[in-house]
């Protein structure tokens, strides 16, 4: 099928399409569950450094934030080069990480390596993988990012046993050089990511006519956008803007359904990683061996395996996707419960409970958290969407663990780190129903007034938000270097018409 003057390649919603999730599947994986995997050797190098919980616990917290903070940095690299390169010199940086992690005689000097530089490598890691799949998919969108997302919990179910079976055979610094060339893998995944193109060369012909522009053909954008001749001085500052704003688009926080899951994520966050990261050491508190704590890590993550891929099916259904953002506050709020009730928890059996509930909860929040995204800001400007809302989450990343780990340190006793990450969770979830309501409501009133406004004046000119939705429909391209040329192909459609 010929693409319609001005729109990106239609996303073959399959054919290479599966192996780019698999590529993403692995990488995605590892950027999710290496952190929460790493929490095995936590008491041995706090034995091996004599620091505190909360000092060790600052490891998966940097490495996390990290690979949140550098979202955008990410983000705009994608936008430069496509996903391909990025992923595969994120996997470069994860390897070269953990194998100078191996050689490291300070916790500080742990936090650079594993935090920083793997964390870093792995934020290469997550974006490109997230934002390919809204390149290639498009009706079974939820679907294949349930099954992306899927490949944290099989990640870390792989990695937990393996972790507690490498440091019992090589120790922690053994095991370090050992994950470090497991990482290396990420390369291979970002090899399965070719750029999407136009499929037939009348398309090709078509597509240079209408001046779109493919993932490869950004730096062209920019020059041909701007004519280059006798510019003054206000109109190269605008231009100076304007080059920012292509590869993050900051306009977003004006947009009302963007800022509500801001601040609901960022509340989230506080609470999501730390039972995650406390949950091995917690058990082997109570007296439970360390294989048996491992093996709940374990247990989450198979359960959470079943959970994305089940979720992304149920939000791909007819009732729940125009529905999506209330069945995303419902997992977040039920994730709290679940925490609430973990102190419940004595023996081992109960721990088993606790971490199968908990693997289900968390699973429905991974598999929905980009997707609820794009339901709101629609496609075009999901790239930047991504890396606004990773930096502004990378804060509470960074500070739910070591609160986790103070708590524990204070009152030795975990029972009040799971109460705060409860609370927290479900007052996110709260938050996020209640102002999702109100966003439908009031976008229900704004169609309404506009198609009053419509009715009175046929000849009207459509509102700016109602362009900006009707843009979002009619583009699958994903990439904020769109957004300037919006009015231009406007135009271009305009003449189509006309002629």
């Amino acid at each position: 099928a010929m693409p319609p003057p001005g729109r990106a390649p239609v996303p073959p919603d399959g054919g290479w399409g599966w192996a780019v999730v698999f590529g993403a599947f692995v990488s995605i994986g590892f950027a999710y569950a290496f952190p929460k995997g790493l929490a095995i050797f936590f008491k041995e190098i706090q034995d091996f450094f004599g620091t505190s919980y909360s000092e060790v616990a600052w490891i998966s917290s940097i490495m996390l934030a990290t690979t949140y903070g550098a979202g955008p940095i990410s983000s705009i690299l994608v936008n430069r080069y496509g996903s391909r390169p990025v992923v595969m010199f994120g996997g470069l940086l994860c390897g070269v990480g953990m194998i100078s992690a191996a050689f490291c005689t300070s916790i500080l000097q742990l936090y650079i390596c594993v935090g920083f530089i793997t964390g870093f490598g792995l934020a290469l890691n997550l974006q490109p993988s997230v934002i390919i799949i809204g390149k290639y998919f498009l009706k079974r969108r939820p679907i294949a990012n349930g099954l992306a997302m899927a490949g944290s919990p099989v990640m870390l179910c792989t990695l937990a046993p393996l972790n507690q079976f490498l440091f019992d055979n090589f120790g922690w610094r053994g095991s370090f050089l050992i994950l470090g060339a497991i990482l290396l893998n990420c390369c291979v995944a970002g090899a399965l990511f070719r750029p999407i193109r136009a499929d037939t060369a009348s398309a090709k012909t078509q597509d240079a006519l209408k001046g779109k522009i493919t993932e490869d053909a950004v730096e062209m954008s920019s020059t041909t956008n701007v004519p280059t001749e006798n510019k003054t001085e206000e109109e190269e500052g605008k231009d100076c803007c304007e080059k920012i704003n292509q590869y993050l688009d900051f306009s977003l926080f004006k947009h009302r359904g963007f800022l509500i899951y801001l601040i609901g994520n960022v509340l989230m966050f506080l609470g999501f990683f730390a039972p995650i990261v406390f949950l091995a050491p917690y058990a082997k508190h109570t007296g439970i061996d360390e294989y048996s704590a491992a093996f709940l890590l374990s247990i989450l993550a198979i359960v959470d395996m079943v959970a994305r891929p089940a979720t992304g099916i149920i939000a791909n259904s007819r009732w729940v996707r125009p529905r999506i953002q209330y069945f995303f506050s419902f997992a977040i709020a039920f994730n709290g419960a679940c925490h609430l009730l973990c102190p419940l928890a004595s023996n081992y059996t109960g721990l088993v409970v606790y971490s199968s509930f908990f693997g289900l909860a968390f699973g429905m929040v991974c598999a929905m958290l980009f997707e609820t995204l794009m339901d709101l800001v629609g496609a075009a400007r999901f790239t930047s969407a991504v890396g606004l809302v990773t930096i502004a989450e990378c804060c509470t990343i960074l500070l739910g663990p070591p609160i986790g780990g103070t708590l524990i340190d204070t009152f030795g006793d975990y029972k009040y780190m799971f109460i705060k990450c409860g609370a927290v969770m479900v007052l996110a979830g709260t938050f996020l129903f209640i102002m999702n309501y109100y966003n439908y409501r009031m976008l229900a009133k704004e169609e309404k007034k506009e198609r009053k406004t419509k009715d009175e004046d046929p000849k009207s000119v459509r509102t700016e938000n109602e362009g900006r939705n009707n843009w979002n429909r009619d583009t699958t391209q994903v990439g904020p270097e769109l957004e300037p040329l919006r009015e231009e192909q406007e135009g271009v459609k305009k003449e189509m018409n006309g002629t």
